[in-house]
């Protein structure tokens, strides 16, 4: 009874901690963005980004329109903004909302042209809230990982309640869905499902920049055991012949305009990552992160897909893919969820570590729970001062304060990234210290 407690006290501050985030993001973090527009003049629309697909899917499949044209652009930032962008105005936005995805993202967006936007924004809001909780029951099996009801619970309350989650559930970010599309594949994979693994895999290329590494590491590791795992490959390939095919077909010469576009969303992001730095002096960090996950994931590709330590490379490939793709929207944090359910796991292999092992973990774990120590105090305050009158400055304090919770956002990544290649290493040779004691 007495685990069963703490596990009751544990998931009450999961909630509490939860419902302070998502109270943050409504009332303290969109009223300063509101407030900050209406001060400089910056035009707000449905700010969905799902907007811009789902336009863009509509107006090709029904009546045969370029996505990728200017004219449409217009008529996504009439919608998206409120109003065209306009250059002359040096507070406009520089997100030009451009259609900037592969053109068959259409296919999965087709069931959903024929509603009207809102209905279309209501139903997606509780589709990803529905498949970021699932994703995270998900990942528990692709790292083996048997957990009690009540902590699976817990995780999937702090899951939905962390920032990249909640901001992606409230801009409608198909970066949740691509995330979700690759705990289905990986729970394929590792269930013995291969064909329908690399089928879901194809799907998560709908965002390119996300989906490379993960693709570039299950195709290496089928092909390390082809006998067993060349349906992989041949779910993928024939749902990448069908995707590409179809779209040639509805958008001859897509591919072209697709290029063009993301070159005009880069310079838009200017290729800023999550590591702060220029990205010639980003590079240099990004190769030797690339370098060392490469080392470490050749040495796991003869890995079954039944073993935790398949879930832990993958884990490792999705954290080094927000530490790499070059822009740094929180949102896309939430393909570290993996390697931070393997990091709870594996906490002993830390702790019981050097000091310097100990002291990384301790300060990973600062960052992760920081966004939640915000959200609490500045929802805290916000509370206080619309209660009692004789408080009402801490409500006007608490908007102003509203960057509280982001102070550790860019460290996060790193932190979790460098964990869990130690937690990849370490495993390995706690495995290879057990078969020597064997042996012996």
């Amino acid at each position: 009874m007495q685990g069963r407690a703490k596990l009751v006290v544990c998931f009450l501050a999961a909630a509490v901690a939860a419902a302070s985030m998502w109270f943050y993001v409504d009332r303290i973090l969109v009223g300063y963005q509101v407030a900050d527009a209406a001060a400089h003049e910056r035009p707000r629309g449905n700010l969905s980004d799902l907007y811009p697909r789902w336009l863009g899917a509509r107006e090709l499949l029904r009546r045969g329109r370029n996505p990728y044209g200017d004219d449409l652009t217009l008529e996504i930032q009439k919608g998206y903004y409120g109003r065209a962008l306009d250059a002359a105005r040096p507070n406009d936005p520089q997100d030009q909302q451009g259609f900037a995805y592969p053109v068959y993202v259409v296919f999965l967006l087709a069931p959903l042209v024929g509603l009207p936007f809102h209905g279309v924004q209501i139903f997606f809001h509780w589709l990803l809230l529905g498949l970021t909780g699932a994703s995270v029951w998900l990942w528990l099996r692709v790292l083996r990982w048997r957990l009690p009801l009540l902590g699976v619970a817990i995780c999937v309350v702090l899951t939905l309640g962390c920032f990249p989650a909640v901001q992606g559930i409230k801009l409608q970010q198909l970066s949740l869905l691509v995330a979700a599309l690759m705990a289905c594949a990986a729970a394929c994979v590792g269930s013995g499902f291969c064909f329908s693994g690399g089928v879901l895999l194809a799907l998560t290329t709908i965002k390119p920049q996300l989906a490379w590494p993960l693709v570039a590491w299950l195709l290496v590791w089928a092909v390390s055991d082809w006998r067993a795992r060349r349906r992989l490959v041949f779910g993928f390939g024939l749902a990448m012949a069908l995707l590409l095919g179809g779209a040639e077909i509805i958008l001859p010469g897509w591919l072209r305009m697709f290029v063009e576009a993301m070159g005009k969303y880069h310079r838009y992001t200017q290729h800023q990552s999550v590591l702060l730095a220029p990205w010639a002096v980003a590079a240099v960090f990004v190769a030797a992160a690339i370098f060392f996950c490469a080392f470490f994931l050749g040495r796991l590709r003869g890995e079954a897909a039944d073993r935790a330590s398949f879930g832990r490379a993958t884990a490792l490939v999705l954290a080094l893919t927000v530490l790499v793709i070059p822009m740094y929207a929180p949102y896309n944090q939430v393909l570290m969820a993996p390697a931070v359910l393997a990091l709870v796991r594996d906490r002993k292999l830390f702790t019981a570590g050097s000091r310097a092992l100990r002291f990384a973990y301790v300060a990973g774990a600062f960052a992760l729970a920081w966004q939640w120590m915000g959200s609490l105090f500045l929802s805290g305050a916000y509370l206080l001062g619309s209660f009692f009158t004789s408080y009402m400055g801490l409500r006007a304090w608490a908007i102003s304060g509203w960057k509280l919770p982001f102070f550790a956002t860019f460290a996060l990544p790193v932190f979790v990234f460098a964990l869990i290649l130690l937690d990849v290493r370490g495993i390995e040779r706690r495995e290879q210290g057990i078969l020597l004691a064997k042996v012996d």
